[in-house]
C-alpha cells in the first residue's frame, strides 16, 4: 500500500471511530454534582458502551436461570389480562392537527400528530417481540402512518425495535436512532436514519431532536450486547417539548433533564416489566418510580407506556395503570395529567403556558 492510500485509509478508520465512539459532551459550567456523570464517557461500539453513573444491572446468566427456574412469582396470572382497547383507523394522521395529539399504539410506541407532522416512538407493529407473543393488536393500522413521519428509537431491543415494522413502513420515513444502529438500518435499505450519541442533537425543519442518557442496555442478535447505545429523547418544536423515555430504570438524569430543558409539556414513561425488582428496579421503573420521574421532570402531563402489550415479566400485564393510579391518589396529584391511555385511544395535549403568552 503506498503512502496515499494508507494515509486514507487511517483517515477512515478515524473517522468510523469518531462516528461510533461516545466521549461525553464538555460538562456544562452549572450541572449539580450528583448530574455530572451523565455527561461522562459512556464507551463505544468497539469496546461496549456502560452507564458511568452506576453499577452494571443484575444480568449474569445466573441471575436470570435464578429469576426464570428457582423464583416463586408472588402474583396470579390465572386470568387473561383486561387490556383496554379503543377502535382507531388512523385516517386523523393524514390530516392537519391545529394542535398536538397522541395516540396509544401499544407499548413504547405513539404516534405523536403535531401540527403537519407525525412522530413515531419505538414504533411496534410487529407480531411478536422476538419471543412474546402480542397481547392486543396495535392501536392502529401501520398504513396510516404518513411517508414523511419520522421516527425515535431508544435502543435494541426487540420490543423497542422491530424489524418487520422498519421493513413495512415507508422509506421515505426519517429514523433518529443511538450510536450503533445507523449500520443496522443502512443494512435494511433505510439509509435515512440519524445516528447520535448523548446531549447530541440534530434538526429536522422545526424540530430539534436530542439524544440524551437513559439507564438501561442493549443486546441483539447480529449487533452484540451492549454494542449499541441506548437513550432517551427530547423533541422539541420551539412551541411544545416532549420527552420520550424508551426504557430505563429510575435515576439521577430526571432532574437534570428537568433543569436543563424544562418546561417539559409531555412526558411519556414506562410503567411496566417491573417485577421481580431485585432483577429489573436497575433497567425498568415501577408506576411508584415513574411517577417521581414525572415529577422530577416537571412536566405538565405524564402518558403511561410499556404495559399491557407484552407478557414480559412477573406482574400481570394489566396491573401497572392501577398502581400507577393508586400512587396519584396518595400524592393527591391531578389525575387529568398523569394518563395511562387505552390502545388506540387519542389524547389532545393543552396548548402550552408559554404559547398562550404569545
Amino acid at each position: 500500500m503506498n503512502r496515499s492510500l494508507a494515509l486514507g485509509a487511517a483517515l477512515a478508520g478515524l473517522v468510523l471511530f469518531a462516528a461510533t465512539s461516545a466521549r461525553g459532551p464538555e460538562l456544562p459550567a452549572d450541572v449539580p454534582a450528583l448530574a455530572r456523570a451523565l455527561y461522562a464517557p459512556h464507551g463505544d461500539a468497539r469496546a461496549g458502551f456502560f452507564t458511568p453513573w452506576s453499577e452494571p444491572a443484575p444480568r449474569t446468566l445466573s441471575a436470570f436461570l435464578r429469576w426464570q427456574i428457582f423464583s416463586r412469582n408472588p402474583y396470579d396470572k390465572s386470568r387473561a389480562p383486561v387490556i383496554p382497547r379503543v377502535a382507531n383507523d388512523g385516517h386523523e394522521l393524514a390530516a392537519f392537527e391545529p394542535g398536538a395529539s397522541f395516540t396509544w399504539v401499544g407499548h413504547a410506541t405513539f404516534a405523536i400528530h403535531d401540527g403537519a407532522d407525525v412522530i413515531l416512538t419505538d414504533p411496534h407493529f410487529g407480531e411478536r417481540a422476538l419471543l412474546p407473543a402480542r397481547l392486543v393488536p396495535p392501536g392502529i393500522p401501520l398504513a396510516a402512518v404518513p411517508p414523511d413521519a419520522f421516527a425515535v428509537i431508544s435502543h435494541a431491543h426487540y420490543d423497542h425495535l422491530d424489524a418487520f415494522t422498519v421493513d413495512a413502513l415507508p422509506e421515505t420515513v426519517q429514523w433518529f436512532v443511538p450510536l450503533g444502529l445507523g449500520k443496522w438500518f443502512r443494512e435494511r435499505g433505510r439509509p435515512n436514519a440519524v445516528e447520535l450519541d448523548w446531549w447530541q442533537s440534530a434538526a429536522r425543519g422545526r424540530w430539534t431532536i436530542t439524544c440524551l442518557p437513559s439507564q438501561h442496555w442493549s443486546r441483539r442478535i447480529g449487533i452484540g450486547t451492549n454494542r449499541s447505545l441506548w437513550c432517551a429523547w427530547l423533541i422539541d418544536s420551539g412551541e411544545r417539548r416532549y420527552f420520550f423515555a424508551g426504557d430505563t430504570g429510575y435515576f439521577e438524569g430526571f432532574a437534570e433533564y428537568g433543569r436543563r430543558f424544562g418546561p417539559i409539556d409531555v412526558a411519556l414513561l414506562p410503567i411496566g416489566a417491573y417485577a421481580p425488582r431485585w432483577f429489573m428496579r436497575w433497567q425498568h421503573m415501577n408506576p411508584e418510580e415513574a411517577l417521581q420521574a414525572y415529577l422530577d421532570l416537571g412536566a405538565h402531563t405524564m402518558l403511561a407506556m410499556h404495559w399491557g402489550t407484552f407478557d414480559l415479566t412477573d406482574e400481570p400485564a394489566d396491573l401497572p395503570p392501577l398502581e400507577l393510579a393508586e400512587h396519584v391518589a396518595e400524592r393527591k396529584l391531578d389525575p387529568e395529567r398523569v394518563r395511562a391511555l387505552a390502545i388506540g385511544e387519542v389524547w389532545r395535549a393543552p396548548v402550552p403556558a408559554r404559547a398562550e403568552r404569545k
